[in-house]
């Protein structure tokens, strides 16, 4: 090995370095997450010392309430909290294809008309092929500016010269810094590439947009310190097969990290969906035994899902469960809370509960919609497709109270349901909604029996 460097081992998962290769990493708890880069050591044992940092009292800090910056894409302004916040650092992450780049070359796009400097960095693709995409998404009336460029030492002379208002990174796995002697992609360099983007950020007052990959179990590739160094990480979900796609804000230190954006992948780009309720419940089936709309709270929007559920013999020796949208193990914690409390025998049947559309949801509120679709199927009852449910579920068989009941009710309401199972708790919460009749149950037991 050349003189001055040494070979360390670093976890993929968290970063954590270790002088030896490790079968589990002791930070995090990971296996098999350690990969071996080598390292430049410092020449010189002499500590510089540097002059004393300034101490700033607390009272003495006057803040800058700078207006955020709006990208005309309303979904997006909300997901990020109102705005994009003038020296924040944003990572987008997301599965191949899903429309990451699409998505920020509409914000550019959107910028630029509204004078701002945007400068598109793009380690993946060429210059023609940034400008194929650009023509499916119409006229760009304002100057766009593109570099192709993966050395991070040239992009930080032009950024610090250019001075742009908005920079976008597609994406943080490309670059490399030539101080760093591992390959792009490596612990290493995406380390050492958000630490400069980072100091971009706070010391410019630019605002960065990282695209970052993610790993097969849909997490941002590289260590987890990445989340950790950036101020807001998004996430693109959906199915590649289908036209809508969902914007989830995961980490936000300037607004909710609770607040989902919607979707829907065109020819010429991604379009604003406006009401997602309503476009969930697009070709829901009438008269259909299992299935069921409930309702799921995604930050300060309540949105209408329909649950499936089917339910058939077994014809094996231990019955399956499948769930496609929702937490697997939670469905069967349901399925136990059926049989114990209620004496639904299911032991001997198969089960599969989905959320149509192909979302993802795990709030509990939508327990009493996954309980209400089981036992419809079960006993081949249809629900009335004019009735919305929600509730959570305790291992007692008890429906408990959910947050912001009045909201659900009202969009219920909105989108023409007549009725609303709900938990009996809840009912003094939503007297205001008036036009719509509130049925409040204590336990599944309740419930279930208004399915006759």
């Amino acid at each position: 090995m050349a003189k001055g460097k040494k070979s360390v081992f670093f976890c993929q998962n968290c970063g954590h370095e270790e002088n030896k290769w490790l079968g589990q990493c002791p930070m995090c708890k990971e296996w098999n997450t350690f990969v071996e880069e080598t390292v430049s050591v410092a020449k010189s044992n002499t500590v510089k010392l540097s002059k004393e940092a300034e101490i700033v009292a607390l009272k003495d800090i006057t803040i800058n309430n700078e207006e955020r910056i709006f990208t005309r894409i309303g979904e997006l302004d909300r997901v990020l909290g109102g705005g994009i916040v003038p020296g924040s650092l944003v990572l987008v992450g997301g599965d191949p294809g899903i429309g990451k780049s699409t998505l920020l070359l509409q914000v550019c796009q959107k910028l630029c008309e509204d004078k701002k400097q945007v400068l598109y960095i793009s380690g993946e693709e060429s210059l023609g092929q940034i400008k194929l995409r650009a023509n499916r998404m119409g006229e760009f009336k304002a100057e766009l500016y593109l570099l192709c460029e993966t050395n991070l030492e040239v992009i930080r002379s032009v950024i610090d010269k250019r001075r742009p208002d908005i920079v976008v990174i597609d994406s943080i796995q490309t670059m490399y810094s030539e101080e760093v002697t591992s390959a792009p992609g490596s612990v290493s360099q995406v380390r050492e590439s958000t630490n400069i983007f980072m100091q971009l950020a706070k010391g410019l007052g630019i605002s960065i947009f990282i695209v970052g990959h993610v790993t097969k179990e849909g997490t941002v590739a590289g260590p987890r310190v990445l989340e950790h160094m950036v101020d807001t990480v998004l996430y693109f979900e959906g199915d590649r097969h289908a036209s809508y796609r969902i914007l989830r804000g995961v980490k936000n230190r300037f607004g909710s990290t609770n607040e989902i954006g919607v979707f829907e992948m065109r020819q010429n780009g991604l379009v604003e969906v406006e009401n997602p309720s309503e476009f969930m419940l697009n070709g829901k089936p009438e008269h259909a035994s299992g299935s069921v709309v409930a309702c799921s709270m995604e930050g300060t929007r309540p949105i209408l899902i329909e649950i499936q559920a089917l339910v058939c013999n077994s014809n094996f020796g231990v019955p399956r469960r499948t769930a496609a949208g929702t937490d697997y193990n939670r469905v069967n914690l349901l399925m136990a809370v059926l049989e114990k409390r209620v004496g639904l025998h299911l032991s001997n049947y198969d089960a599969y509960v989905n959320i149509a559309g192909g979302v993802k949801m795990n709030e509990p509120a939508i327990d009493l919609g996954i309980v209400m679709a089981i036992a419809s199927s079960y006993k081949n009852v249809a629900i009335d497709e004019k009735t919305i449910v929600f509730g959570e579920v305790g291992l007692s068989g008890e429906v408990r109270a959910v947050s912001m009941p009045e909201q659900r009710v009202a969009e219920a309401k909105k989108l023409g349901f007549e009725t609303c199972i709900i938990p009996e708790v809840c009912v003094d919460m939503v007297k205001g909604v008036q036009g719509i009749k509130v049925i409040g149950v204590k336990n599944i037991g309740d419930a279930i029996r208004l399915l006759g």
